[in-house]
């Protein structure tokens, strides 16, 4: 790793938890009221998550740098403009970081869950590790607040667990189902039939709870078999618990 100038600033990855803003971390928290700039992503026309949960902690002088997705949903993940597309927006968010960093000021990155857990913010994290300090702070995941909510013990014993991002083929999401004791599977969306359809062909669907939005005020936590197959929020995922085993 390349040496730091000794001016520029740091850069802080702030994991902020599932949702509820009282699961943030205390070091996260003291980093969020100390450090003097801000930077979040956002979809267009929405809040963004990231600041959303962390609104109560923000102090009313920090600078705030807005990064909005070009697109979310719009283009298939596996598409040539997708990829040209998002590689693009983080090397522009990563200069307008890096300008900040050598100007000696320190910013606070934000990022919902924990930053290395599916995160966008780790595509910037990656862009700017050789020329400037960072500072991960990890948070709670999604999954752990949500199986914490649903009162769920996720593994028992020596179960093995799996996750599974719901944008994989149905047949591959299935094999890796079969060998496994226990799943979370994330990125629900419009992938929701293709997992119902996974689960309902290793014989998981009775086991298997969804969850939206949890730890938040919307919260929503019921049987897979009882919701239907309309689009799901972002903040959703299903819960596959492990074996039961006598205590």
């Amino acid at each position: 790793m390349a040496a730091c100038p000794a001016a520029s600033g740091t850069l802080y990855t702030l994991g902020l938890g599932p949702g509820d803003p009282e699961l943030l971390t205390l070091k996260a928290a003291r980093i969020l009221r100390e450090t003097p700039v801000f930077a979040h992503f956002a979809k267009r026309g929405r809040a963004g998550n990231a600041r959303t949960i962390a609104t109560p902690h923000l102090p009313p002088s920090a600078e705030e740098l807005r990064f909005e997705y070009p697109y979310t949903t719009e283009i298939p993940l596996d598409d040539p403009r997708y990829l040209t597309g998002i590689a693009g927006f983080y090397e522009e968010c990563a200069a307008i970081l890096a300008a900040r960093l050598r100007a000696g000021q320190d910013v606070a990155l934000l990022c919902e869950g924990d930053p290395f857990f599916y995160g966008s913010s780790m595509y910037l994290f990656d862009r700017l590790r050789d020329e400037f300090r960072q500072e991960v702070v990890p948070g709670i995941t999604a999954m752990g607040g949500c199986w914490a909510r649903a009162g769920t013990p996720i593994v028992h014993g020596d179960d093995i667990l799996t996750v599974l991002p719901g944008t994989l083929d149905g047949e591959r999401m299935a094999e890796r189902l079969r060998g496994t004791d226990a799943a979370v599977i994330m990125k629900v969306g419009r992938n929701l039939p293709k997992i119902r359809a996974a689960l309902e062909a290793v014989g998981l669907t009775a086991r298997a709870l969804y969850v939206e939005r949890g730890t938040m005020a919307e919260e929503r936590i019921t049987p897979l078999a009882e919701r239907d197959d309309a689009p799901a929020p972002y903040f959703s995922l299903v819960l596959v618990p492990g074996r039961q085993r006598p205590r």
